[in-house]
Formats: C-alpha cells, structure tokens, sequence
C-alpha cells in the first residue's frame, strides 16, 4: 500500500500553473517536524515536496501562502529526468489527494491541535469534505 499523511507548513507560497485545456497544478514543499531529540547541527524538519491537481489545486491557488500548516493525505510517486548537465536525476513526490487546515487563523503554536472553523458560505466552495 502506497499512502502517506503529513502535517506541516508551507515553506513558501504554493506555486500554480493552469494548462490550455483548464488543467491546473500546484507544487509545494512542506516542512515536516521531526519528532526526535535534537543532535547539536541535526537537520529537525523534512522538507517534502508535494504536487496536486484539479480543485485541490485550485484550493492551493486560494490558500495556499508561506507557513500555512495543512494535513496533507497522499502517496509517494517516483520519477526521474535528464538534466540540463545531462545527469539523471532522482525524484520523490507526495501526490496530494486531500487536504486541510491544521490550524486556526493566528494560531502560532506548532503543538496547538486547533482546526480552522470554516464559514457555512465557504463551505460549498470546498473541493474536499
């Protein structure tokens, strides 16, 4: 089984392309915590990168700003290009297929659990529930 379910925050505003045919995708890194006692100069967070598409995207395009926390439910695809150097490289990208807010508007601690209340007229709108 293939699944994966992070939570983290973005570490910079999600990047949106829209094709010619409506199409739309999103690219994202999210910094995930590390849960384990730090070592002096120890990396504490992973930083995935995370792709989604359709209205998912879409929600991205609208929400998705640097240092939003979102739970992200997934699955790991791989890959691998040329480079302009003609070096093949290696990809690992979580393929989003929900999503949601972690946390309340203002909230600042990583380790409050509060969910955002999302207003009944946005509700709707929503690509997932």
């Amino acid at each position: 089984m293939n699944k994966v379910f992070l939570v983290g925050r973005t570490t910079r505003d999600v990047e949106v392309k829209r094709g010619d045919n409506e199409s739309i995708f999103a690219k994202f890194t999210l910094a995930v915590d590390r849960h384990l006692k730090k070592l002096e100069d120890e990396q504490t967070a992973d930083f995935i990168t995370c792709v989604a598409f359709g209205k998912i995207a879409e929600f991205l395009e609208r929400f998705g700003k640097k240092g939003v926390k979102f739970i992200v439910e997934g699955h790991i695809q791989t890959g691998s290009y040329t480079n302009k150097e003609g070096v093949k490289v290696y990809t690992s990208d979580v393929v989003v297929e929900n999503m949601e807010f972690a946390e309340s508007k203002g909230t600042s601690d990583p380790d409050d659990a509060a969910f955002l209340e999302i207003p009944e007229e946005m509700i709707a709108e929503m690509p997932f529930r």
